[in-house]
């Protein structure tokens, strides 16, 4: 352990290989994540045999992503992100386990159970982009956020593209096909997890851990805990997923009332998710040289700007929905890499893991929050006004940012000795 607190190099080229180990088990995460948002809502409605709890799958697995979010912190601050992110992606792959055998069983409550669990993989997923940012330079910080994030695309974009072979795969075993997906999760989850608990060695919270004890020890000591760079970045990331999450719920549902196929929905979708996605690695290249603050603000604006094309686009205007939802995405991956990058920034390793666990628990349960009210928004006024609100909303990024700016917290000096 030594010759990474004391040798620069050393640390850096763990740095690297914390990446790649961290990026190969996003690929197989990112797969998972793909029956809860494929084919949850279809496989409650069928075993229901209503629509009025379709919904039910997202909230209860939002809930359970939110409350694995907060144990995965903890357990990660105490024992690694070895063992926490490890925990976290076993534990999603048993619910996804339960969600096949309570088809088999046809027990609608163990079907509701294991959705809370399989939210263990969901929050997990989100998680592990911080074990990346552990071991890196204030400088690389928000690029190996874009990184992993990048890696969770290509299994996100793969598992919704495997739901008929999977449920073909299913039935060819005896399970009803719409379990097929949760197959694929239960595999990809616990994959991923296995690849961290194997190759995440030596953990890299603990050696940043004892980089910040070692550096104590030394006659000037600075503080980098920062309550106001912590507000923001907390602020930033909770406003852009209310925003977020609200206007991509109700766009199915907009679409669908004015004439749209599913397919149509689907391809407005599909952009948003790239979107959400793909664009991170520039992000966080752009983070890391324009600033936090700078690319804050552009997650304002860009998510102003979809609001306000998705409410006046026509209806039928698929491509300027789809010039909306990609805007979504873009403004979405702004605030996540920005804020992300804050949180970093603004925690020592003595408290990291367990703040990050903290603040993606407020993150699943604004998302949630979103989702609940923009159907409620809707119901009242109009998918137009939704889009408006949205938009406007994300304005107070703008004043939220420049108070950071206002005061610039000066790091804490003491002399030792």
């Amino acid at each position: 352990m030594d010759v990474y607190i004391n040798s620069k190099e050393a640390r850096q080229k763990l740095y690297k290989r914390v990446l790649v180990v961290v990026s190969l088990s996003q690929i197989f995460g990112g797969a998972g994540l793909a029956a809860g948002i494929t084919v949850g809502a279809l496989l409650a409605q069928q075993m229901l045999g209503t629509d009025a709890l379709a919904g039910l799958p997202t909230a209860l697995f939002t809930i359970g992503s939110a409350l694995a979010a907060f144990i995965v912190g903890k357990v990660s601050q105490r024992h690694g992100r070895r063992i926490g992110l490890t925990a976290g992606f076993l534990t999603g792959g048993l619910g996804a386990i339960g969600v096949v055998i309570a088809t088999l069983l046809n027990s609608v409550l163990l079907l509701f159970l294991s959705l809370f669990i399989y939210g263990a993989g969901t929050a997990t997923n989100l998680q592990a982009r911080y074990a990346g940012t552990d071991l890196a330079t204030k400088k690389q910080r928000a690029t190996a956020v874009s990184i992993t994030m990048v890696m969770t695309t290509f299994g996100a974009v793969a598992g919704p593209n495997l739901v008929d072979v999977m449920g073909t795969f299913a039935l060819s075993i005896g399970v009803p096909a719409l379990a097929g997906p949760f197959l694929l999760s239960a595999t990809a989850f616990i994959v991923a997890g296995l690849i961290l608990f194997m190759m995440l060695r030596p953990d890299p919270l603990t050696i940043a851990k004892q980089l910040d004890q070692a550096q104590e020890k030394t006659d000037v000591v600075h503080s980098t805990s920062n309550k106001r760079g912590l507000t923001v970045g907390v602020t930033v990331m909770v406003l852009t997923q209310i925003v977020m999450v609200a206007i991509m719920t109700m766009t199915p549902v907009h679409m669908m009332h004015h004439g749209h196929h599913i397919g149509d929905v689907g391809l407005v979708i599909a952009f948003h998710v790239g979107a959400m996605y793909l664009p991170s690695l520039f992000t966080g290249l752009l983070v890391d040289k324009l600033g936090r603050t700078t690319m804050s603000i552009a997650s304002g604006v860009t998510l102003l700007l979809a609001g306000l094309v998705a409410a006046l686009a026509p209806a039928d205007s698929m491509t300027l929905l789809i010039i909306a939802l990609s805007l979504l995405g873009l403004g979405w991956n702004f605030g996540l890499i920005s804020g992300t990058a804050q949180i970093v920034d603004a925690t020592e390793p003595s408290n990291r893991a367990k703040v990050q666990g903290n603040v993606d628990v407020l993150i699943a349960l604004s998302g949630a929050s979103g989702g609940v009210l923009s159907g409620m928004v809707v119901a009242h006024s109009s998918y137009a006004f939704l889009s408006i609100a949205g938009g406007l909303l994300s304005l107070l990024l703008i004043p939220v940012v420049v108070w950071s700016r206002s005061e610039k917290s000066v790091p804490n000096v003491s002399m030792k000795g």
